[in-house]
């Protein structure tokens, strides 16, 4: 191949190179571009991932606190349980001693004793009318216990049914509370469900940009090995031209010397003065 068939050949070369070079730009144009919305999506899917587990914790909290009311109520239900348990036997006790109620009321028989041991105490009695007197007032002592164990046993009725009152009423709370705590625990469930969702979608995305990332960087592969193989065939061309270029100076510089030389001889023989080049010349070929 010829010095000028070189220098085409260099031409043609640096042209495809210059359409590989942009080829090659705008794929890489490309990559960057996926990469970047790459980046972008997973930095929006770690936010929304976040933004989840957030979610998920604040959650998992309620739910705690849901499961622990409901174990609270189920204390409640059972001591309401018992509370009315017991006052079903109180109730039971009282109708027991209504029906064993004297006929006369608490106040006659109390004044009835009043009047026995009054009399027992300041009039003179034999020991005989004592004696059954005082058998009276056990008797009536014996009646007047129905009514005042009835009296205790109201007293502790209506006791237990305030006692029941305030549990039923805490229960009431707790369950409202525990619906409350619910329905909120529902709405951030649903909320983390919409997140992960939405984090799926632009996760999936991601992974297709950078799918297509990877491709446009494996397309751009035959382009780069494609420039070093022109990059190196024109550094030889060149090479070879540049010594090509190199061996016509140097034959050039060679005849001119050789004609130099030659006029010196021609010049000596006719007896004519020599310049100092012409001179040196000669010394150097070993002709003077």
């Amino acid at each position: 191949m010829s010095k000028q068939e070189k220098t085409r050949r260099i031409e043609e070369l640096n042209h495809r190179l210059l359409a590989l070079k942009e080829q090659k730009r705008r794929l890489d144009a490309e990559a960057e571009e996926l990469a970047e919305k790459r980046n972008s999506l997973n930095e929006e899917f770690k936010r929304l991932k976040a933004e989840v587990q957030k979610l998920k914790s604040s959650r998992d909290e309620i739910n705690a606190e849901v499961k622990e009311l409901k174990g609270q109520r189920i204390q409640l239900k059972t001591e309401v349980a018992q509370k009315i348990k017991e006052l079903k036997n109180l109730q039971s006790e009282i109708e027991a001693l209504t029906a064993k109620k004297p006929s006369r009321s608490f106040n006659a028989l109390q004044k009835e004793v009043e009047a026995i041991e009054w009399k027992i105490q300041t009039t003179p009695l034999s020991l005989q009318e004592e004696k059954k007197l005082v058998e009276r007032v056990k008797q009536l002592e014996d009646q007047i216990s129905v009514y005042r164990r009835m009296e205790q046993l109201s007293q502790k009725k209506l006791e237990l049914t305030a006692v029941l009152k305030a549990l039923e009423a805490r229960a009431k709370l707790l369950r409202e509370r525990i619906i409350k705590e619910a329905e909120k625990s529902q709405k951030i469930h649903e909320e983390m469900l919409k997140k992960a969702e939405e984090a799926r979608k632009l996760k999936n995305e991601a992974d297709s940009v950078h799918k297509r990332f990877l491709q446009a960087k494996e397309k751009a592969k035959p382009f780069l090995e494609e420039i070093k193989k022109i990059l190196e065939e024109i550094r030889k061309l060149k090479e070879e031209v540049k010594a090509e270029e190199e061996e016509e100076r140097r034959k050039s510089e060679e005849n001119l010397l050789e004609k130099i030389a030659r006029q010196a001889m021609d010049k000596l023989k006719r007896g004519e003065k020599l310049s100092w080049e012409e001179f040196k010349i000669l010394t150097e070929k070993g002709t003077a």
